[in-house]
């Protein structure tokens, strides 16, 4: 509620009609093209968390798909990028992949994407200090990213270095209570580790997100064209990029709702770029995100509901 609130109240204080009129500009061709970029970004992503899934169980659409529901439960329900996640890999369980890969591919999958998205922010670091080297962003964007790299060697090392002692901690704490606790823990540990196993998979899948993320700064150029700002490609890449990191620090807020707008104002100003246009451009983002979200998680839902119809015992019917 509070996202929300600010995100108004920036839209105000820089003039609603303004905003709303640099939002008309955008035109149903534009719009179209915005919507195409964004479904066909789904791809690479898709095919990132493909990358480290072993070949018996690579089903390139199935995972597409997943990541499509992922994304769209993280930018249209009211839940952080942690609910997304696991929304994500339940739609994957959905189309006969096991729980377990599932978790441990979206684990690992979400680890090569923050790598990835660490290596993207340092090429808007770049972009930053080459147009404004004296920005006050400058240093606090350096230690960030100093101690994001530190949270990825932890992260990685968590997973296979400490993951099977808290493992075996856990499963014996939760086994008095859950009988298959343990087991549970185990198999997930043996998925990760097989996943890890493959280093050369590993960097294909940071490599496609690396590429998605570089999208995601082609589909913020296409949008400022769209609103009428002739911006460089360079100067879309480095907001994309420095949006990414801002999003990234506030995970925990839903749909960022309110970090996205004050994002796109700061960063913007940044570069040159008026705020009640950059502001125009998360409108329309936000309208992107609604128009491919709400048909993905209404297939998703149909999905859900047939699983839950194929669980449900078949009704007796006559004398017992």
């Amino acid at each position: 509620m509070g996202g929300l609130l600010l995100g108004t109240l920036l839209i105000g204080w820089f003039g609603f009609d303004r905003v709303i009129a640099a939002v008309g500009r955008v035109g149903v061709v534009e719009f179209v093209a915005i919507i195409g970029w964004q479904l066909l970004l789904f791809v690479p992503l898709g095919l990132a968390w493909v990358a480290i899934v072993p070949a018996r169980n690579r089903r390139p659409f199935i995972f597409v798909w997943g990541r499509m529901v992922r994304d769209v439960a993280t930018n249209c329900l009211p839940f952080s990028q942690i609910g997304g996640f696991v929304i994500g890999a339940r739609a994957v369980t959905l189309h006969g992949t096991s729980w377990s890969l599932a978790t441990a591919s979206t684990v690992v999958d979400v680890t090569a994407e923050f790598l990835a998205e660490v290596a993207f922010t340092a090429i808007g670091l770049g972009i930053l200090l080459s147009r404004a080297p004296d920005s006050s962003l400058a240093v606090p964007l350096e230690v960030g990213l100093a101690l994001a790299v530190i949270a990825a060697v932890g992260l990685i090392w968590l997973q296979q270095g400490a993951a099977p002692v808290f493992a075996r901690i856990g499963g014996r704490i939760a086994g008095r209570w859950f009988g298959a606790a343990r087991e549970r823990a185990e198999v997930l540990q043996t998925e990760l580790s097989l996943i890890y196993g493959h280093p050369l998979r590993l960097a294909l899948s940071f490599t496609l997100h690396l590429i998605g993320w570089i999208g995601t700064g082609i589909a913020g150029w296409i949008t400022y064209l769209a609103v009428g700002v002739p911006i460089d490609f360079d100067d879309a890449l480095g907001i994309e990029a420095l949006l990414s990191a801002l999003a990234a620090i506030a995970f925990l807020v839903p749909v960022n709702a309110g970090v996205q707008e004050a994002g796109y104002a700061g960063l913007g100003a940044i570069f040159g770029v008026a705020p009640e246009l950059s502001l125009a451009v998360s409108l329309v983002r936000r309208g992107r995100d609604l128009a491919v979200g709400v048909p993905v998680l209404l297939i998703w839902q149909f999905f859900e509901m047939r699983r839950l119809r194929e669980a449900s015992p078949v009704p007796r019917t006559g004398a017992d």
